[in-house]
């Protein structure tokens, strides 16, 4: 995995055991634990089992895991993207005490605009709970446009909700060329398409 440049001078790079205070705080969110695999209640043993997983996401293609990092170096969030099928899924997250400073959107156009440079990666889909307003201007911001709605898509908890669909393909351009645009540092192999 590269490590990427965002805009604001926020970056982007693989999970590190370091990162164990972000999923302290990410454990804490009412959400996040809800629709991710962040552990809740937070315990060092199942953030360490967080983070490995991560890295085996990574080593075995079945998803490419970012840490979210501001100009300080501290890590705010998250942004992984998964391949699959003929739509690779984008997630992401930030812990409260970064949030409503442009992090998210950020860290989502960086990711997506090195997906969209990879050979083999059509299209960059993202879903949004409708009533997340601030996560539908994440998307927005980042250059992904609203497609429709997935009924009943999401679990959380259990109870399935709906979704807003979001896209980005090769059509719509990379943030890149856009002020404040991404850039990757590194170059590491293409990214794999997971079956199944």
């Amino acid at each position: 995995m590269p490590d990427l440049v965002a805009r604001d001078g926020l970056a982007l790079r693989p999970w590190r055991m370091s990162d164990l205070g972000l999923v302290r705080e990410a454990s804490a969110d009412p959400y996040i634990p809800l629709v991710t695999t962040v552990p809740s209640p937070y315990s060092g043993a199942e953030g360490r089992a967080f983070v490995e997983r991560q890295w085996g996401r990574a080593a075995t293609g079945v998803g490419y895991p970012f840490v979210l990092v501001d100009a300080d170096g501290r890590p705010v969030g998250t942004v992984g993207l998964r391949p699959g099928g003929e739509e690779v899924t984008l997630g992401y997250w930030v812990v409260a005490s970064a949030r409503g400073r442009g992090a998210a959107a950020a860290g989502l156009a960086a990711v997506a605009d090195w997906a969209l440079r990879e050979p083999g990666v059509p299209r960059l889909v993202l879903h949004v709970e409708p009533w997340n307003t601030a996560s539908v201007r994440v998307a927005e911001r980042a250059g992904f446009r609203r497609e429709g709605v997935r009924e009943g898509w999401l679990r959380v908890g259990d109870e399935r909700r709906d979704v807003l669909v979001f896209a980005r393909s090769h059509r719509d351009g990379h943030t890149a060329a856009r002020p404040g645009g991404a850039a990757s540092r590194t170059s590491q192999a293409p990214i794999r398409r997971s079956e199944g």
